[in-house]
């Protein structure tokens, strides 16, 4: 959405990597470049270990080929609304990221988590050499491993809301620019959060969206009152599940999610099956719980639920942040949970974007699968990621020009030398 054009990308699980290959590496028309794709590289979903393991020769061979490496290493191990396991191995995959600048080089560097990332597990002083100690957070971890190896790192929390994004989002943006791009600037790598500010004022004056999108102006034009119900035919989904037949968009955020999606129809929008008790409870809790904010202990209570994070959604505000468990939102108008796509339209995935796999899973899967619904509940916003690759892309012309000004200096008072010597 930003212009840039993709090379490849390192999905672990195969529904995400379905997802991926069937918006970015199929024969679809879209309004977005596909990724290139290296032929030493096979299309599948790999492992960092195993793409580090297996094609670290390739990677070094990117030197001076790719700009710009986005990444996002997983978060549950560092976030407030789990268990916030220290000794979750996930926690170490930041190394592996930074193997990879380390052997392409990039001249940029995006990494986006959780703002639990900025705080240290522990604040027990425990030594565990090399000069680490379990005070530091992982983004100081991450920090000081990329200025080891010549980046100048930056690091600050951004509200997705406030780029056009229907969903009070807050997490941790990281900008790494290469030190010798850094020196272009007077504030270093600093300037690329002062033109980020200024993409998201122009973003949300190009697309003429409101700060902030409500809930309603997202996501009403896919309500059950609006539209007829039809059986639901998706592959992914078990019979006798039903779905709504679309009509149109009705406000300016809908006609921008839906204005590329007229040759391709829209996935994931089956409905939850509730039973009749599930349903009454819910009506009963938009009825009389406060809007916008999580249920409280004694509302829990009151309606027999054991789940400690349940929002009930405001029409009026943007909604909560959308997570991997569809029974955390409750829908502003309708007694029921969110579909896949509701959840995609509070994200700002666009509606021609086209979702594989499960729906959702549970027990011992939920650490190792990726459902349709995780996937959805661990992406970066969209709008939020355009205005980033549009500051990045900004920042790097930005700097070309620099230093080719600089060389045209140069060149000219060595021409205004030989001039004299001639003379």
């Amino acid at each position: 959405m930003a212009g840039l054009d993709g090379q490849f990308a390192i999905e672990r699980d195969p529904m995400a990597f379905s997802t991926f290959s069937a918006n970015f590496l199929g024969e679809r028309e879209l309004p977005v470049n596909k990724f290139s794709w290296p032929s030493w590289l096979q299309k599948k979903a790999w492992s960092i270990d195993d793409l580090l393991a297996q094609h670290g020769e390739q990677l070094v061979a990117l030197e001076g080929c790719v700009e710009i490496l986005a990444g996002g290493p997983p978060c549950q191990g560092f976030s407030f609304a789990g268990k916030r396991n220290a000794a979750d191995p996930r926690n170490q995959l930041f190394e592996k990221y930074v193997e990879v600048v380390r052997a392409i080089k990039p001249a940029a560097l995006i990494l986006e988590n959780v703002p639990g990332m900025k705080v240290a597990h522990s604040k027990k002083r425990v030594s565990t050499g090399g000069g680490d100690n379990s005070t530091e957070s992982y983004y100081e971890k991450l920090k000081r491993s990329l200025e080891e190896i010549g980046y100048e790192v930056h690091g600050e929390l951004v509200n997705a809301a406030q780029f056009g994004v229907p969903q009070k989002r807050s997490r941790l943006i990281v900008i790494g620019l290469r030190s010798d791009i850094a020196r272009s600037f007077d504030c270093g790598v600093m300037f690329a959060f002062k033109q980020l500010e200024q993409e998201r004022k122009r973003q949300l004056q190009d697309l003429e969206l409101p700060e902030p999108v409500p809930v309603c102006e997202a996501l009403s034009d896919l309500t059950t009152a609006r539209n007829t119900r039809k059986p639901c035919i998706d592959p992914f989904s078990p019979k006798g599940f039903e779905e709504i037949e679309y009509d149109k968009p009705l406000t300016k955020y809908q006609e921008l999610m839906h204005g590329d999606c007229s040759a391709v129809e829209m996935d994931s929008m089956r409905l939850a099956r509730h039973r009749d008790v599930v349903r009454d409870r819910f009506t009963k809790i938009l009825q009389e719980c406060p809007r916008g904010v999580r249920m409280n202990e004694a509302n829990r209570e009151q309606y027999s639920t054991k789940k400690h994070r349940i929002y009930p959604m405001d029409p009026w505000a943007p909604a909560p942040t959308i997570t991997t468990l569809p029974d955390d939102v409750l829908h502003y108008s309708e007694p029921r949970i969110l579909t896949v796509r509701e959840s995609a339209r509070l994200q700002s995935f666009p509606d021609w974007f086209l979702f594989r796999g499960k729906y959702t899973t549970g027990g011992v899967l939920r650490t190792k699968e990726c459902p349709r619904y995780t996937q959805v509940g661990n992406a970066v916003p969209p709008l939020l990621a355009r205005a980033i690759g549009l500051t990045i892309r900004a920042v790097l012309d930005i700097a070309k020009e620099a230093v080719e000004s600089k060389i045209g200096q140069v060149d000219g008072e060595e021409a205004h030398f030989e001039e004299i010597a001639v003379a």
